[in-house]
């Protein structure tokens, strides 16, 4: 299983990016897809993610801002961030797992890349 992270940028503050994993398997809809960022000197957080249930979980700090999503035809998953604030700097990592719901980093099987995202004026 592969990742492929991408959509990462120079954003100002209140702007919007689209971050997009493709992933190399038959059916994405059998794993859970979720998304980390990590901050220079931070540990790796989780972010969110798409079960394969069809249900979405978020961190407090991103939740009314992110939007997590899945397109089964081209097994690729969304993040959609909205209203950027200089805290969400970070590189951002997608990963898979079979099963259901994980915030753990140690609970994902398969990691992308990272994109880098920065919030500045």
């Amino acid at each position: 299983v592969q990742l492929q992270a991408s959509g990462g940028g120079l954003v100002q503050p209140g702007g919007s990016l689209r971050l997009s994993c493709a992933i190399s398997v038959r059916t994405i809809s059998t794993y859970t897809v979720g998304w980390f960022r990590q901050a220079p000197g931070k540990e790796r957080a989780f972010v969110a993610s798409f079960t394969w249930t069809n249900s979405a979980y978020y961190a407090d700090s991103v939740k009314g801002r992110f939007t997590i999503s899945r397109d089964n035809a081209k097994n690729t998953v969304y993040l959609q961030m909205d209203s950027l604030k200089p805290e969400d700097t970070a590189a951002y990592y997608c990963a898979a797992r079979r099963g259901g719901q994980q915030y753990l980093v140690s609970g994902y099987e398969y990691w992308g890349q990272g994109t880098q995202v920065t919030v500045s004026s």
